[in-house]
């Protein structure tokens, strides 16, 4: 599918919303509550600080670079080409993001070195799967929003979309882990229903495709929604903010042990693990609701 030039929506202002609106949701968000009721407290609420681990920064690192291949001209965008951009884009990030130099020891530069290959790795399995050469992104890292049920604010992070000359849409994901189990795909599908939620109320387009992209083990996801799951979608969507809603009214967030535990930087403040939560903040103390900001990749096996 190639690609026809389109707008990139920007950020929504307060003065663009609504005044009914009260209250934003993101993919990973959402995710968190349904995977874990405490960890969204920890994340959305208590905005407690998370340590990147390397199967992150790997994942930030490979999304960032497949994003600017798109900037070179369509024969140049070639396997050694995107070797080319690793390093560079490693500077840059960690010139923005200095905890991320923090990975690994000034005293081993083997290691810093092994996680630069590793991630030139992962490229080799995006080019397993598409030829980039025959592909002209009509958005890439794009904000996009909408208000659903009068009063939601959804909004997400797309990796990249796809606009056919005909109109048809198609939503790509990346995914720098392996190819899940069918519980984790369907988590990943999950956070592309809902930015084809935001498209078809946005656009009034159904994404033909929504795909997900393991560069890992180089395999493609396709899955084709339609108008009818969408809403039932947007439903589910709605009654999962209720139930944050009340669980914030009620301060009551219970945790929710599974494997994803192994990955959680908050154990030593889970009950389930014999920790205590922080008190939980005071209303005035609060993140404002309506700030609902994209964080880091989250652990390997759930989006990733």
């Amino acid at each position: 599918m190639t690609a026809d030039p389109v707008i990139t929506q920007q950020a929504p202002t307060p003065t663009e919303l609504p005044p009914t609106v009260r209250a934003s949701l993101s993919p990973s968000r959402a995710a968190d509550f349904k995977t874990c009721p405490l960890l969204y407290r920890f994340r959305s609420i208590d905005r407690l600080p998370e340590r990147p681990t390397v199967e992150q920064a790997r994942g930030t690192l490979v999304h960032a670079v497949l994003e600017r291949l798109f900037d070179l001209p369509s024969a140049a965008r070639t396997p050694e080409a995107a070797g080319d951009l690793v390093a560079g884009q490693w500077d840059r990030l960690v010139t923005e993001q200095p905890e991320l130099g923090g990975l690994f020891p000034e005293d081993d530069p083997a290691a810093a070195a092994e996680f630069v290959r590793s991630a030139s790795a992962l490229l080799g399995g995006y080019f397993a799967v598409e030829d980039p050469r025959r592909l002209e992104p009509a958005e890439r890292e794009s904000l996009i929003s909408a208000v659903v049920d009068d009063e939601l604010l959804i909004r997400g992070y797309l990796d990249r979309l796809d606009v056919a000359p005909d109109g048809a849409l198609r939503v790509v994901d990346y995914k720098t882990g392996g190819a899940p189990r069918e519980a984790f795909e369907a988590r990943a599908l999950f956070q592309l229903k809902f930015y084809a939620l935001v498209l078809w109320r946005t656009r009034g387009v159904v994404p033909r495709v929504l795909r997900l992209l393991y560069l890992k083990d180089a395999e493609v996801c396709d899955y084709a929604p339609d108008a009818e799951e969408l809403l039932r979608f947007e439903r589910t969507v709605v009654a999962l903010w209720r139930a944050i809603e009340q669980a914030t009214a009620a301060r009551d967030f219970r945790p929710r042990p599974s494997r994803l535990c192994d990955w959680c930087s908050h154990q030593a403040r889970c009950p389930s693990f014999g920790g205590t939560p922080p008190p939980f903040p005071e209303p005035a103390a609060a993140a404002d609701p309506l700030r609902d900001a994209r964080t880091s990749p989250v652990p390997p096996g759930a989006d990733e």
